[in-house]
C-alpha cells in the first residue's frame, strides 16, 4: 500500500522577478489564505523541502543558484513555475539575461502576477490530484465529480 501524500514543503527561488509575485507569494501566508491549513509550506532549506518555487523568468546570475537548490532537494521533488514569468511567457522573457523561466515545471501558476486564491487551489488541486504517488499527473477540471 502506497501512503497517501497530503502536504507538500516548498522552498521559493527568485530568480530575477519584479517582485510582484513575491507580494502575492507573502498574501498566501497570511490569514487570508493561510496556506498551512491546506497542508502547504514554505521553508527555509531546500534540505527539508518536497518542491521548488521559482519566481521571475532565471537570469543569468540565478540560474547556477537555482539548479544548486534543485539538486539539494531530496527525491521525489517538485517544480513549480509561479507566474508567467517563471512559466516562460512573462514581460521579461525576451531580455539579453533571461532563460525565459522554467524549462519543464510539475506545476504552472499564471498570472502576472497571479491572484494568491487561484495560485493556492492550482496548488491545491494538484496536491488532492496525488493517488498513490509524486508522478500521478494533475487531473483536469473536467474530471472532477
Amino acid at each position: 500500500m502506497v501512503k497517501a501524500v497530503r502536504s507538500l514543503t516548498i522552498r521559493h527561488v527568485d530568480a530575477g522577478s519584479c517582485n510582484g509575485c513575491e507580494q502575492e507569494l507573502t498574501a498566501l501566508t497570511g490569514p487570508d489564505y493561510d496556506l498551512q491549513r491546506y497542508g502547504l509550506d514554505i521553508v527555509a532549506s531546500p534540505r527539508h523541502a518536497d518542491a521548488l518555487l521559482v519566481t521571475g523568468p532565471v537570469t543569468d546570475t540565478m540560474f547556477l543558484p537555482m539548479l544548486r537548490v534543485w539538486e539539494a532537494i531530496p527525491a521525489p521533488k517538485v517544480a513549480i513555475a509561479f507566474g508567467d514569468c517563471a512559466a516562460g511567457c512573462g514581460a521579461f522573457q525576451h531580455c539579453y539575461a533571461s532563460h525565459q523561466g522554467l524549462a519543464a515545471a510539475d506545476i504552472v501558476v499564471r498570472g502576472c502576477p497571479p491572484e494568491p486564491g487561484e495560485a493556492l487551489e492550482v496548488l491545491r488541486r494538484w496536491l488532492a490530484s496525488l493517488h498513490g504517488g509524486w508522478n500521478a499527473p494533475p487531473r483536469s477540471a473536467g474530471d472532477a465529480k
